[in-house]
């Protein structure tokens, strides 16, 4: 008997790229999530046009109305209500929540972020990548915990740093990489076969095809390869 998809909601804060791959990943009915609304803090995020367009609900809880943090977390978690979601995706949203919605939304909330975590939290990942001489770097789907970038980690995702990189570059292969890699993080939690226990991601009837470990290509095409591929690619 096949499982009701679960209901999905996305938060933005900007243009949506990874909003946008999350979306294209649930056109599939098969896909074990739907995506059954998109909230923002900021109206003008690009994102918002991008979803309505594919016939997503849309919601702007903007902070300027609010008259502090507390309050506009209570908003955006009536919002996230009203869809009657099971999931919340942050893709891009570039504000920290309060410990009272992410402890409500804790083993229901994930987050991707553009380094391989636990290294180089927080912001300007890959001009630090750049800065301290990475020769791998990627991204990271995780379950969203109090602490910034430090819940359990469901998937990562590598890429090479190449000697002629600058940010630009390096940033745009990294977002190739997160638009792979968050469908398939997605994928694992809606189905229940990544689930946060004991602060830590337990896999349940899960196999990895070919390898140990969630981990994608540095190549082009993002297929799964072992760890000790990993280790030997040279750029």
């Amino acid at each position: 008997m096949t499982q009701p998809r679960k209901r999905t909601v996305i938060l933005i804060s900007g243009r949506g790229s990874n909003m946008t791959a999350l979306i294209e990943a649930a056109d599939d009915s098969a896909f074990p999530a739907e995506i059954v609304g998109v909230i923002s803090d900021k109206a003008e995020a690009g994102g918002l046009q991008l979803a309505a367009a594919k016939g997503i609900a849309t919601r702007v809880v903007s902070r300027g109305d609010f008259p502090d943090k507390a309050a506009h977390d209570a908003a955006i978690d009536a919002a996230i209500a009203e869809f009657d979601a099971e999931i919340v995706c942050l893709a891009g949203y570039m504000r920290l929540l309060t410990t009272g919605l992410v402890e409500k939304w804790q083993g229901r909330m994930i987050n991707i972020h553009p380094a391989l975590l636990p290294s180089l939290k927080g912001l300007d990942t890959h001009r630090r990548a750049l800065e301290t001489g990475l020769r791998i770097h990627g991204c990271t789907v995780h379950f969203v915990t109090t602490a910034m970038d430090e819940g359990p980690i469901i998937a990562q995702s590598a890429v090479p740093v190449l000697v002629a990189d600058d940010e630009q570059a390096l940033s745009a292969r990294v977002l190739k990489a997160e638009h792979a890699l968050y469908p398939m993080a997605l994928r694992l939690v809606a189905e229940g076969k990544a689930r946060m226990e004991g602060g830590r991601t337990v896999f349940e009837d899960f196999e990895a095809p070919g390898h140990n470990g969630l981990i994608t290509s540095p190549g082009p095409s993002n297929d799964p390869v072992d760890l000790e591929a990993l280790a030997r690619f040279t750029p």
